[in-house]
């Protein structure tokens, strides 16, 4: 390959010159094109949770009386996550504020695993979940 000489520039093309995009004054016009709920299924705003104040407390506490019952009855083994739910309850009664969710949703979360379907546990998982939007 002696005598061969290449110029690595030439192999380039050549830079075509940048011009602005053309808009029209129809291009800045806001849609109102409705997106539906850009918050997710959460409802989660910009500071939390939106729309009311969450559920009725006395009906929380007898759907996970009832999850508990069910737990003791079906698996023995998972009653322990349903008193975790029962003691977070009972914590937020005391203290008058919100249930710790993430408590909550945790031991949601291992019964539902562990439960198979069409047992009363499983039932009264979802319904809690669903009923504390988890």
């Amino acid at each position: 390959m002696a005598g061969a000489t290449t110029s690595a520039t030439s192999a380039l093309p050549d830079p075509s010159p940048v011009r602005p995009l053309q808009t029209s004054s129809q291009d800045r016009t806001m849609s109102t094109y409705y997106h539906g709920n850009i918050n997710g299924p959460g409802h989660l705003g910009a500071h939390g949770r939106t729309g009311g104040d969450g559920p009725d407390p006395e009906t929380v506490f007898r759907l996970a009386e009832g999850l508990l019952a069910a737990l003791r009855a079906e698996l023995p083994g998972l009653a322990v996550h349903g008193e975790v739910i029962m003691a977070a309850l009972e914590e937020a009664a005391a203290d008058g504020g919100p249930p710790n969710r993430g408590r909550i949703r945790s031991s949601l979360d291992d019964i539902a695993i562990g439960a198979p379907a069409g047992t009363g546990s499983l039932a009264f998982t979802q319904q809690l979940a669903h009923l504390l939007q988890l």
